[in-house]
């Protein structure tokens, strides 16, 4: 038995493929047939045919920067509940951070969230953490990684405050073909600090996290990057590859923008709650402690460059750092609530709403940053729309308009400042690993 989707709007930047067309898949999830134009694909009486009447089949989406908790905090989301998001969301893979108790910082770890993924509906990468326990002291076993398919490290979280340490990272990562994802903070500058600091964070009599923490800590890697291209490369090493994680001011931006034109292998990515809200919205809001996260939501001024370096390419993925929370580690006074904030489910629709419906982007470019860049970024293969290759898709209807309400979510945690809003666009459904889930 097969699967025909007819009369759909086939989207795959990664072939510059946007044409109506229809796609036949067998039962071992493998693309049998690819017909571009209006004429529809035969079927027979076995198969199982669904008229998606222009609706979009696109790769499915990928998110690089997930927390699924899993091992210690199952209590907020576990391996299975946030790959059940992640499918809602119409993602078909995600890449897990290693903060979780203990830290994935050894092949035992990767192991563990391999062993324990087996079965699920979505792919799972596993970024190692950078530093043993993401201490920032010692080196974790990057060769040890390779060998267990690691494609990432980062101590996300926080941040290698050592140089000495950082540029050792930066060598080894290099010298292993890892990439290296930054969570660009200073601690000793955002020491207690809850949200932005500024007039609203003065109002609200919570200290600030000045918002020159992120670009100083980018500035220091950025010229070990440069240092080392000069005068360490010569052949001998590869070049280090950086990533930005969560980036969200305009320093910060201009850092990565001039970054790229000296032609440094940097890329960066961007929340959907860092280009939708601002400390503004976190003052006026009734439940403030979720609009707590890290980094801070910043003013008006920084979102703005940050829909800019969207605009103009500066920005090469979008991210949801899907953080789950409890209900007491968020209803609380905002100085005590955990920070970060859950958004599988509401990335697409957020992404679509804020930036193609403005103009901001076009939804093919939506689709780059949520599917293409992040999966070329973390050097997985490419998911093509041709015969032979495996179906791995998302189904997306842009006009379907709904209301995030918490009895919809997959996710174990329900901590999100979007609840109630309503959003234009949203996932039908996923096909992968030969399954058709649909919402």
């Amino acid at each position: 038995m097969s699967t025909i989707f007819q009369n759909a709007r086939l989207l795959n930047p990664a072939e510059n493929l946007d044409t109506i067309g229809s796609m036949k898949i067998g039962d071992d999830g493998v693309i049998e047939k690819i017909a571009i134009g209006p004429d529809t694909i035969t079927a027979r009486e076995e198969d199982t045919v669904i008229n998606l009447d222009g609706k979009i089949l696109a790769p499915g989406l990928f998110d690089m920067h997930c927390h699924f908790r899993e091992p210690g905090q199952e209590y907020k989301e576990t391996l299975e509940s946030g790959a059940a998001a992640a499918a809602a969301g119409g993602f078909t893979g995600v890449a897990l951070m290693p903060n979780t108790k203990p830290v994935i910082d050894s092949p035992l770890g990767v192991a563990y969230i391999r062993h324990h993924s087996a079965g699920l509906p979505v792919d799972l990468e596993v970024i190692g953490a950078m530093t043993v326990e993401s201490r920032g002291e010692t080196l974790a076993p990057y060769g040890k990684y390779c060998s267990y398919g690691v494609k990432a490290v980062s101590d996300d979280g926080t941040a290698v405050q050592n140089t000495q340490i950082m540029r050792l990272a930066i060598e080894y990562a290099a010298n292993f073909d890892l990439l290296l994802i930054q969570h660009a903070e200073d601690k000793d500058l955002t020491a207690g600090g809850i949200m932005n600091e500024g007039t609203y964070s003065a109002i609200l009599g919570l200290k600030g996290i000045p918002e020159v923490a992120e670009p100083i800590m980018i500035a220091r890697d950025l010229q070990l990057l440069s240092w080392l291209k000069k005068h360490k490369l010569n052949g001998a090493m590869p070049e280090p590859r950086y990533h930005v994680a969560h980036i969200s001011t305009a320093a910060s931006v201009e850092l990565v923008r001039h970054a790229k034109a000296s032609g440094l292998k940097v890329t960066c990515e961007v929340t959907p709650h860092h280009f939708t809200l601002s400390d503004e919205d976190l003052a006026n809001a009734t439940d403030k402690g979720n609009y707590i996260m890290k980094p801070p939501l910043v003013s008006r001024e920084n979102q703005a460059a940050l829909i800019e370096g969207l605009r103009d390419g500066t920005i090469d993925a979008i991210a949801t750092d899907h953080a789950p929370h409890a209900k007491h580690e968020k209803e609380c006074p905002p100085d005590q609530a955990s920070f970060g904030i859950i958004g599988l489910e509401t990335a697409l629709g957020l992404t679509i709403s804020e930036l193609v419906e403005k103009k901001v982007v076009s939804l093919f470019r939506a689709v780059e940053l949520l599917s293409t860049n992040p999966r070329r970024i973390l050097g997985l293969e490419k998911i093509l729309f041709k015969a032979g290759e495996k179906a791995n898709l998302c189904i997306i209807d842009t006009e379907c308009s709904w209301t995030v309400n918490e009895e919809s979510f997959r996710s174990k945690s329900r901590n999100t400042p979007f609840m109630g809003r309503t959003l234009k666009g949203k996932s039908m459904g996923v096909f992968h690993n030969g399954k058709l889930m649909m919402n």
